[in-house]
């Protein structure tokens, strides 16, 4: 029992800050919404508001116009969170994301049939503002973790908003099938914008004089330039950010392949849809908790996660049966969990605070922004092939990005030594002298 007491208070050590417990709750519920509406507009464009034959096209793009702020203006976003105050910035994306939810449940709602008076010109037109907020949003949620808990318990608590974003993944979808079977899909999307007061509220109570802020940047010119040629200089940051790029392009569109697996590979239905999304965000949930235990983030474990994480898409697509699928999925959760935390703790951890806004929106953009190139692309390798191809696109990607970073590091670590040989170099990047 001490033991597990004391891997408990290990694991969730982060939990001991006051206003990142209240942050923690929010973002509980909020994203439990999130995930409600994900599925609900996956669903409401595939079954009821897409042809047929351009369904895998009209999802992605669906997906894509989400996260096309993000591609283009990125940086921006990131520069916009070094120079504000983010509990105030996260006050306005909060409150603005939950609008549009209303809007969009409303939409649905007002009109006879399930996808009532909604349109796919006006879901594509609410896509892109939700993207516009997300913009802002994402740095400032990023960057906002290591205010309320410091540089010490930054990884666990990254690894535990993990989990809630994939604890979510399993309430959420659960909710949406229940919802979409009894009442209609308008009211997931209706229950996500009464979640948004969640995260208001929490943001609301902080004490202020708990946070850490970091140092604002002051406005110039050249700033964007700036944090681009720090994260392309600084080795450490460089290789984690390219596999992140290339993987978001590939590998995580699981908002797409999804319910194109569940309908065209194991002719299933929504039901079939959400119990393959939780399952998945329930392996998430274990692989959270594991690197909330471990941390010590670095590049050797991630590249490692990265080439497990890429077998184990391979295996999801090559399985051949919905059972088979759905326990391969658990596991292929957790690896993605465990990828994703792992690489932005890696990156927070060895970027100096005042680059900290710019450089995670880069990480955004790997992760979330390169969704408009890669949605689509996925959507049509998905209709012109099979959802089980363009799955295997993504495992191809991720194992081979994950050895060429882990090689390039071992490289350059070998380079770095061989000039400075009287120097041993840590894994931040800092030189250790030896005795």
């Amino acid at each position: 029992m001490t033991r597990v007491r004391a891997a408990a208070s290990t694991t969730f050590r982060s939990l001991r800050v006051r206003n990142y417990r209240l942050y923690f709750t929010g973002q509980l519920i909020s994203v439990s919404g999130t995930w409600m509406q994900s599925v609900a507009l996956a669903w409401l464009v595939v079954r009821y508001l897409a042809p047929h034959h351009q369904a895998g096209l009209d999802v992605g793009f669906t997906t894509a116009l989400q996260f096309l702020p993000m591609l283009l203006f990125g940086a921006w976003g990131g520069l916009v969170a070094d120079r504000v105050d983010k509990r105030r910035l996260l006050f306005a994306t909060q409150s603005s994301a939950g609008v549009l939810a209303l809007v969009l449940g409303i939409l649905v709602l007002r009109g006879p049939g399930a996808a009532g008076d909604a349109s796919l010109g006006e879901v594509y037109l609410l896509a892109l503002a939700l993207g516009v907020v997300n913009l802002f949003d994402n740095p400032a949620r990023q960057t906002f973790v290591i205010e309320m808990v410091g540089k010490e318990d930054l990884s666990n608590a990254v690894s535990l908003n993990s989990i809630v974003m994939n604890g979510a993944r399993v309430v959420g979808p659960a909710l949406s099938g229940i919802l979409i079977a009894t009442v209609g899909l308008g009211w997931c999307f209706l229950a996500n914008a009464a979640s948004y007061v969640a995260v208001i509220v929490a943001l609301a109570l902080m004490r202020r004089s708990e946070l850490q802020p970091a140092q604002r940047v002051v406005r110039a010119k050249g700033q964007l330039r700036e944090g681009v040629r720090y994260a392309w200089r600084t080795p450490n940051l460089r290789g984690p950010l390219l596999l992140v790029f290339v993987v978001g392009l590939l590998a995580y569109n699981f908002n797409v392949i999804l319910p194109l697996f569940a309908k065209d590979t194991f002719h299933g239905g929504a039901g079939t849809f959400a119990m393959l999304t939780s399952l998945m965000a329930g392996g998430a949930v274990v692989g959270g908790l594991v690197v909330a235990h471990r941390g010590n983030p670095n590049i050797h474990r991630l590249t490692g996660i990265g080439m497990c994480f890429g077998v184990l898409i391979a295996a999801v697509a090559l399985s051949p049966t919905l059972v088979i699928a759905g326990v391969l999925l658990v596991f292929m959760g957790a690896l993605s969990l465990s990828f994703i935390a792992t690489a932005n703790s890696t990156i927070q951890l060895r970027v100096e605070p005042t680059m900290r806004g710019r450089v995670m929106a880069l990480y955004a953009m790997g992760f979330l922004g390169t969704t408009p190139l890669g949605a689509p692309l996925v959507g049509w390798i998905s209709q012109v092939a099979s959802p089980r191809v363009a799955l295997l696109v993504g495992a191809v990607a991720t194992t081979t990005a994950s050895a060429l970073t882990l090689v390039r590091h071992r490289h350059e670590h070998r380079r770095a030594e061989e000039a400075h040989p009287a120097m041993e170099l840590s894994e931040h990047g800092t030189e250790l002298g030896v005795a």
